[in-house]
């Protein structure tokens, strides 16, 4: 049928059709409520997500940092023992007289009665 064809259908107000009509509008009602409901929750949901995963990686990336950090300091601190340890015999060989006599002649090239030094370049 052709639009000039058609005919002009008109509606019987009825007591049924009316509580019909209702019906679907409150079903599409629901319908639209329900699904932006959803997607609400959806939104939400989503940037929880995206917010806790962001919250995990930069406290993963915080304590990768402080493990390199306490494995530099650990270090550091072993040396700082070896050298404690170091000073502390050198301590207690610098209250020895013959240390003391030897490290003179060695670093002062100061000798024994009647005792010749020599230098030798390249020692």
């Amino acid at each position: 049928m052709s639009a000039l064809q058609q005919k002009k259908v008109t509606k019987l107000p009825s007591s049924y059709m009316s509580a019909h009509e209702q019906q679907e509008k409150k079903t599409a009602k629901r319908k639209r409520v329900a699904i932006i409901r959803f997607t609400f929750f959806g939104v939400l949901l989503s940037t929880l997500a995206a917010l806790f995963l962001y919250v995990i990686h930069s406290q993963s990336v915080n304590m990768e940092a402080k493990v390199r950090e306490q494995k530099r300091l650990e270090q550091r601190l072993e040396s700082l023992e070896k050298k404690q340890k170091r000073l502390e015999q050198e301590i207690k060989k610098l209250h020895d007289d013959e240390y003391i006599a030897e490290l003179a002649r060695k670093k002062y090239y100061l000798s024994k009665e009647g005792e010749i030094i020599f230098a030798v370049p390249g020692k």
